[in-house]
């Protein structure tokens, strides 16, 4: 009789250990953020898979996380990408200086009593679109039947897409094969990995709360401003020469 022939599981090309971050075959697109990077599977954004971003109600932590993917995904190959039901306009100035090719965005906004359905249709609708790179939809009020189709349609199409929710939906079940909770805290960004194709996270990735750019902004405002109110000072007490040095300074502060 010949040798016997042994082998163990992790020799079989294609096979995933539920023990492992799955990297079997996964396309994905770098977030930007390389702690991040690290406990995602594959090192990013699934392609082909649903990414479910949880937040706070009012909070719009979203961009500062999906920013630099969303500019290197529009960079390096022609396309669009759809913002279905954004619940602010997007301040064009900002992703521009991001990188971001804004003619390349397309808004969607449903209005109406039905303005919740209809956004899920859309949303499903761009996903089907040959020229579409990205879907970034708001959809807090979607049912579970079409999460099933929108992440059906986004494996089907290999396209990314990233569906937002309220943090209340984080006890619910989803079909996203990624589900992250977005947990502003101070200058931190806290970015909780509940569900991925691999062991639990046990800790939250700490991010930045704002890209340096925006950073570099608000403080730019805030020297500004001081600026402003230090010529205003001096005018409310100062001599004629000193009044007019104020001016000028008041003057260049808004520049």
């Amino acid at each position: 009789m010949g040798a016997a022939l042994s082998f163990s599981v992790d020799d079989l090309p294609g096979v995933w250990r539920g023990d492992a971050l799955a990297q079997a075959q996964q396309r994905v697109l770098a977030t930007g953020h390389a702690p991040l990077d690290v406990q995602l599977p594959g090192g990013g954004w699934p392609l082909g898979a649903m990414s479910e971003l949880l937040l706070p109600p009012h909070v719009r932590s979203e961009w500062a996380l999906l920013l630099p993917a969303l500019a290197r995904l529009l960079s390096d190959a022609p396309g669009h990408a759809v913002l279905v039901a954004p619940p602010l306009e997007p301040f064009m100035p900002a992703l521009r200086a991001a990188g971001v090719p804004v003619p390349r965005l397309c808004r969607i906004h449903p209005a109406g009593s039905g303005a919740d359905m209809a956004a899920a249709w859309a949303c499903e609708q761009a996903l089907r679109c040959r020229d579409v790179r990205a879907v970034l939809a708001w959809l807090p009020q979607v049912a579970a039947p079409m999460l099933r189709r929108l992440q059906l349609a986004a494996a089907h199409n290999q396209q990314l897409l990233w569906v937002l929710r309220p943090e209340g939906a984080r006890q619910q079940a989803s079909p996203a094969p990624l589900r992250l909770w977005l947990q502003p805290q101070g200058d931190e960004l806290l970015v909780h990995v509940l569900k991925r194709r691999g062991p639990p996270a046990l800790h939250p990735v700490a991010l930045p709360a704002r890209g340096p750019l925006l950073a570099a902004v608000l403080q730019a405002q805030a020297e500004r401003r001081q600026q402003a109110q230090a010529a205003a000072r001096s005018m409310a007490a100062g001599t004629p020469q000193e009044v007019a040095n104020a001016m000028a300074g008041l003057a260049l502060a808004h520049y």
